[in-house]
């Protein structure tokens, strides 16, 4: 599981013109589902972005969470974050879940986040969205349940 998270001012999420999902101050998570994803990944980084210190303290250093905050996430189902580029020009998504399973998935993250007490809006699972946002700083992490950020030798 991969998410994209940008701290926002505000953000939101339209599908076929009608808003699903508003947030104010908080974090806009862009998420993709691989295919060997299960609960255990959902869960885990539920909880790394609950607890992902990138809001200001009183000094302005980058000490608060969405749970010290009591800030919002926006959630967005994503699998082009899965695109692989190893050769030609267009993308291929077969590392992503298929759409069973990542909806499935999908919502457990968002259920976990919720439990541990953050406000979450979110998109529609699946369908084409227009995402508005003010990324405040700007702040984007990218995320991973998995170590995947080993690059192989160009030799």
């Amino acid at each position: 599981m991969k998410a994209v998270v940008q701290r926002v001012s505000r953000a939101s999420v339209r599908v076929s013109g009608e808003e699903t999902g508003r947030i104010g101050p908080g974090l806009l998570v862009l998420l993709g589902v691989r295919a060997e994803d299960d609960e255990k990944e959902a869960v885990y980084l539920a909880e790394k972005i609950a607890n992902l210190r990138v809001f200001g303290d009183d000094e302005g250093r980058m000490n608060l969470s969405l749970l010290d905050t009591a800030y919002s996430a926006l959630i967005v189902s994503q699998f082009t974050i899965h695109g692989e580029m190893k050769k030609g020009r267009r993308p291929s998504f077969t590392a992503a879940a298929p759409p069973e399973l990542a909806e499935v998935l999908y919502e457990r993250f968002i259920r976990k986040l919720s439990d541990l007490g953050v406000p979450v809006a979110s998109g529609v699972f699946g369908a084409m969205m227009e995402i508005e946002l003010v990324n405040d700083g700007p702040v984007t992490i990218i995320l991973s349940s998995k170590n995947e950020w080993a690059l192989p030798r160009l030799d």
